[in-house]
């Protein structure tokens, strides 16, 4: 009796076991199971944020400037990146903040992120400050690069305060290459703008640098320095909201800026598209209403708690989604033209009709 027994516990533990495995790779073929498998979603896997996620070790902590602090991040075999790449760093809180990398591109074992402390922030700068200390392990994702150096004949950098960390890369770079370029540095004071030594040190033969301390001197001279361009000179500009909005003011016309904000820049509230609008989630197959002063992240998230995000402000990415049909109203300063034909920042943009549907 024992053998016959034996073989029939035999026979089912080996229909369960691929049991199992046929339902394994059904739902593997399907994370609907049992509906039907759906398409790849585009949404949440852009080339902007097809990036790694890691966990670095912060071996170094320094003050570089008045409320500013430098973290190397350590880790083994780290991609290069291109001046005026940024990371995602992941904070204790789960807060995620974009900062640029000020190191050396050609460093595959460490990362390095300068932040400045804004006390009426949204959190982020006061976390890093306060929390992140070396020995801490913390998660990053990236590089990702949104303010690229391109080929130009010349370059005019227009640069305020922290706005210096994604320059100062670029600056190293153009200096050993021999390239024609000049920099305008403005900052509260000499002690509150980071990086100043070594700038000084790369500005010392001519006149490339121009240092504008406004506790001495007022502000830069915006529009001296944009004055006499030579052709093709290549204009960048990276600071608080007045610096820039004063070097796009100035610039002759028909010269392009590349730009990469602090914030986004103030919209209009009142615009077109404000009022209340629906959204379908097409792959989930809910349809979630959007209030006239609330943003599609919102309303999406009541839904789809799992949406990522980050900035809220439209200048950051993290929230980029696919939108298969309606009118965007695009109210960001990230997307490309090529981009804004099919997809949108759910943080800021909107609908110009009454319906949008997203790849979610």
């Amino acid at each position: 009796m024992a053998l016959p027994r034996l073989r029939t516990v035999v026979l089912v533990s080996g229909a369960a076991l691929l049991t199992r495995r046929a339902l394994k790779r059904r739902i593997a073929r399907s994370p609907l199971w049992p509906l039907p498998a759906l398409p790849e979603p585009v949404s949440g896997h852009s080339q902007r944020r097809a990036t790694a996620v890691r966990r670095l070790l912060i071996t170094e902590r320094s003050e570089v400037a008045e409320g500013v602090v430098r973290l190397r991040l350590e880790g083994a075999g780290l991609p290069r990146w291109e001046p005026g790449a940024h990371l995602d760093l992941v904070l204790p809180s789960g807060l995620v903040r974009q900062y640029s990398l000020c190191g050396d591109p050609e460093d595959t074992g460490a990362y390095t992120v300068a932040t400045r402390l804004v006390a009426d922030g949204r959190g982020g700068s006061r976390e890093v400050h306060e929390q992140l200390r070396e020995g801490l392990e913390i998660e990053v994702r990236g590089p990702r690069n949104r303010f690229p150096l391109t080929e130009a004949p010349a370059y005019l950098f227009v640069v305020g305060g922290i706005g210096i960390t994604p320059v100062l890369p670029m600056l190293r770079s153009l200096d050993a290459s021999g390239a024609d370029w000049r920099l305008l540095y403005g900052g509260r004071s000499r002690a509150s703008m980071p990086f100043l030594e070594e700038i000084e040190k790369l500005g010392a033969d001519g006149d490339r640098v121009t240092v504008v301390a406004q506790d001495e001197t007022g502000h830069p001279d915006v529009a001296g320095a944009l004055a006499e361009l030579a052709p093709g000179t290549a204009v960048y500009c990276c600071g608080p909201e007045p610096l820039t909005d004063a070097v796009a003011a100035a610039l002759p016309a028909g010269r392009p800026l590349h730009l990469e904000r602090f914030s986004a820049a103030a919209g209009d509230a009142a615009g077109p598209g404000s009022g209340p609008f629906e959204v379908e989630l097409r792959r989930s197959g809910r349809t979630v209403p959007v209030a006239a002063g609330q943003s599609v992240l919102a309303a999406v998230r009541t839904a789809a708690p799992h949406v990522a995000y980050s900035c809220e402000q439209g200048f950051c990415g993290t929230c980029q989604q696919r939108v298969l049909e309606g009118e965007i109203d695009h109210r960001d300063d990230l997307l490309t033209d090529a981009e804004r034909g099919d997809s949108m920042l759910i943080c800021v943009s909107r609908c110009r009709g009454g319906r949008l549907v997203l790849d979610l």
